[in-house]
């Protein structure tokens, strides 16, 4: 995959005159460096119309005048670790161009869309890799385990006064986010928006948080549309995105994917020192398909949580509070 820098005045030509298209754009060029230097920022107003729209994953190598520029999908400042960062996201973007392509232009609109168009969307472009061809190959490459059935209810709900203790309760699983957890958490989440009085605190049993959703259910369902209607029908983010301003959560151990994006909805986010946070999902072959792209970008903008998803294993709980996707430390 060619990684060469393409130098800022040549990119914003190819923008301004249609040419990225032909040149810096799946599936010739899933990913797209460019040294910042010499674009125009703002850039004009077209050539920001078809960058929204361009198939790849753009990449800034720049300054702090870079990151203030709209353009660039990621920025990599100069210095030590920039060689590293860099060959992180080009390993995963060759591997899962579709999928991190995808995500690069999700993020791009996610400002500008109100939470629930920003759940559509998202589970449209999850819907849509589900029947792509690396989401095929995770699927192939991966045996499904044997079911456990949780002892008693997956999600703890009790009430004090005012207050509404939610726990999930898959602890043999890290609390794997699973159909059935998932309609008792919207079922849960339903007495909040029923009394506006009632604030929730949300826990996870046993070692972890949330692990993320659960590996064995997905794709299980018979087709992808389906799948996605279902996902807007039974939605946990939108539950919790109704009730946000009354919601603390508090992490610890693992938070994989679904178990963060849910999370970043909430008021408040208390981490233990032991949480660490990952967005797994691309190299799956999928985007966050637990309303991620609208939660995520809401507290660390698009570039951070697009740099989780393609170039980092995990952040502990440190990094996560000085990104501002955590409020709090706790280590009771």
């Amino acid at each position: 995959m060619e990684t060469e820098p393409v130098a800022g005045p040549e990119f914003a030509r190819a923008l301004a005159t249609d040419g990225a298209f032909d040149h810096y754009a799946y599936p010739e060029r899933p990913l797209v460096v460019v040294d910042a230097r010499g674009v125009p920022d703002p850039l004009e107003p077209r050539s920001l119309d078809r960058l929204s729209t361009l198939p790849a994953v753009v990449v800034a190598l720049g300054d702090g005048a870079a990151r203030e520029a709209e353009w660039p999908d990621l920025v990599l400042d100069p210095g030590p670790g920039r060689a590293e960062a860099l060959e992180r996201v080009v390993a995963t973007v060759a591997s899962f161009p579709l999928a991190s392509a995808t995500l690069a232009l999700l993020l791009r609109g996610a400002a500008d869309r109100p939470v629930a168009d920003g759940l559509v969307a998202e589970s449209t472009a999850y819907g849509l890799l589900q029947g792509g061809p690396e989401f095929a190959a995770w699927r192939a490459g991966r045996t499904a385990r044997r079911q456990d059935p949780t002892a008693g209810p997956v999600v703890l709900v009790e009430r004090s006064g005012d207050e509404l203790a939610v726990t999930l309760n898959r602890p043999h699983r890290r609390n794997a986010l699973d159909s059935s957890m998932r309609d008792a958490l919207v079922d849960a989440l339903a007495i909040a928006a029923l009394d506006p009085s009632v604030t929730v605190r949300l826990t996870g049993a046993g070692s972890s948080f949330c692990s993320g959703g659960d590996l064995d259910e997905f794709g299980s369902r018979s087709d992808p549309a389906s799948a996605h209607l279902l996902r807007l029908a039974r939605s946990p983010a939108r539950s919790l995105a109704e009730v946000a301003d009354r919601v603390v959560v508090h992490l610890h151990g693992d938070v994989v994917g679904s178990g963060i994006e849910l999370a970043a909805f909430a008021r408040r986010v208390v981490a233990a020192p032991d949480t660490r946070i990952s967005l797994p999902e691309v190299r799956l072959g999928l985007v966050p398909g637990a309303g991620g792209t609208v939660s995520l970008p809401r507290r660390i903008g698009r570039r951070r949580t697009l740099f989780l998803a393609l170039a980092t294993e995990s952040i502990d709980a440190t990094t996560a509070l000085d990104w501002g996707l955590v409020d709090a430390l706790d280590d009771r």
